[in-house]
This record gives structure tokens, sequence and C-alpha cells, in this order.
């Protein structure tokens, strides 16, 4: 594995002598925008590892996305190994329709030390729910980025992450009640502790999201890839073009369906992803929204 290998995947060439904010927002933005969050592995009968060199040879070699699990993994290798002081921390997804978070650690975030302030960097929740920017761990103030307002808040050993969204115009009238559709304006999303976690914690999850039909992941394929002004998402046959704030304080977001054939030439051309089996497209009714 090669460091610089990644910085090439991710077409990042700016300097990495400053060990500041500047430098590693740089480095998240140049990634969440060429690597996609998807589990595309799953539905071509792949299995989603989760050690650092079938990752690396993934996403860096072959050029692909992957989950929390894996592009976070990744994050962590690089920015531990350019010399940021860095921290796996393991969080539990919101689940709306049962109003709670998971009872499992099932989402890996990344903590990043810089000149005495702490920060929350996730390259690996995907769709309009994604941080363009490091989050200071700081309760209770918001923090504008593109996609939204985001918030932390902090009630004993854990932290809550919510966003405040805008108001979205659909144009296709057809896809109105889409159940892909966010409908709330004040999203929770998911809760975390400071506790430093391994990669070793995640080994039993990664294998349950991967194989249980309770699970989302098995549940929905989905391909998702943050752009300069928005967000492209495929789930399924829907392929969605999100565009943040295109007027008054409102997000546009473009439905289109599928077939087998466009769903391809679409990999390739919004995700830049060239599949090695055959995806079998799925939409199946576990809750998850774009």
């Amino acid at each position: 594995m090669d460091v610089e290998g990644y910085f090439k995947r991710i077409g990042y060439k700016n300097s990495r002598d400053k060990l500041d904010l500047e430098t590693l927002t740089d480095i998240l933005q140049h990634q969440i925008r060429t690597i996609p969050f998807e589990n595309l592995n799953i539905h071509c009968g792949k299995p989603m590892e989760l050690g650092l060199e079938a990752v690396y040879d993934q996403v860096v070699r072959k050029k692909r996305g992957g989950w929390c699990l894996q592009v976070n993994h990744l994050l962590y290798w690089v920015l531990t190994t350019i010399g940021f002081e860095t921290t796996m921390l393991g969080g539990y997804v919101y689940n709306t329709p049962a109003n709670k978070y998971s009872s499992a650690m099932i989402h890996l975030v990344l903590k990043v030390a810089i000149d005495g302030k702490n920060y929350l960097v996730d390259a690996g929740f995907g769709r309009s729910y994604q941080m363009w920017q490091p989050l200071e761990l700081i309760s209770g103030v918001d923090q504008p980025q593109v996609p939204c307002i985001f918030h932390l808040r902090e009630e004993g050993e854990f932290w809550y992450l919510d966003q405040i969204r805008r108001e979205q115009y659909v144009p296709n009238q057809e896809f109105l009640n889409s159940d892909l559709l966010e409908k709330k304006k004040y999203r929770k999303i998911y809760s975390f502790t400071l506790a430093p976690r391994t990669i070793e914690d995640f080994e039993s999850v990664n294998e349950y999201l991967q194989e249980s039909a309770a699970s989302v992941f098995t549940s929905k394929s989905f391909c998702s890839l943050q752009t300069p002004d928005g967000v492209h998402c495929l789930v399924g046959f829907t392929l969605t073009c999100r565009r943040f704030n295109y007027k008054d304080n409102m997000d546009l977001v473009e439905f289109k369906t599928l077939n087998e054939e466009e769903i391809e030439e679409e990999l390739k051309n919004i995700f830049n992803i060239s599949l090695e089996g055959k995806l079998v497209p799925k939409h199946g009714d576990k809750f998850f929204t774009i």
C-alpha cells in the first residue's frame, strides 16, 4: 500500500506540509467527490471486506467506493500516516421509522485533533447527510455548510449529530411521494461516544450488515457521490441528482428511472465505477433516504 496511490486516486495535488484544518478539509472534500459511498459488492455477490489491504485494493486500485467501515478506515490510515492525530470512534445510526438510535455500533467515524481542538470527520455517510467539512466538536452550536446546517450536542457520554435541512423542489411530479425523499427538516443522523475504537471492534457488525435480511444494505443497492454543488445517488433503478440551495434556500432534486443497461452506463459516467461482477439492482422495503 502506498499513500501516494491514495492521493492520486482522489486527485489531490496540494501541499500536505501543514497538518492544519485547511489541509484536512481539502483531503476530505477530494475524497467524498471521488470515492463513492456504496454497497454494490453485496449486490454483485461479493463480500464487503474490512481489512485495510482489501479496502485499499478495492478503493484505490480498482477505483471503487465502499461503505463507512471501509472508506473511513482508509481515511484513518491516510491521516495517521501523514501525521494527523486521528482516533476511530463508533457511531449509532438514527432509525427514523423506529424513532431511535441503533443498539449496535454500526458506524465508523473519526476524531482529529488540531491545535487543541477536536473535529469530527466522516467521509462515509453519503447522500444529503454527508458533511463537506470537519465539524468542530462543540456542543449546541450550528455549523452551516453547503449541504445543510449541522449541529452537534453533547449529553452525558454521548454526542449527537443532527442536521437542519432546506426545503426541496422535485420537478418530476410522479416522484413527489418517493420513499427516497427525506421528509424531515430537522433530522437526527447518528450518536457516538469519544471512546477510542479499533477496526476489530467492527468485524462482527461488518458481517451482520451484509448478511442479515434486516439490514438496509441487503435491502437496497446504492451508490452516492458528492459533486461541487450537490450529490448524485443511485438506489436500485432510481437515479437522483440533488443541487444544494439552487434558489431561495431550496434544494433541487431530480429523479430518473433507469434500465439495467443505463445503470451500467451511469455507474461509469457519473460514479466512475466499472463493476467486475453482474449487479442485481435492488430497492427493498427498508428505510433509506437520499
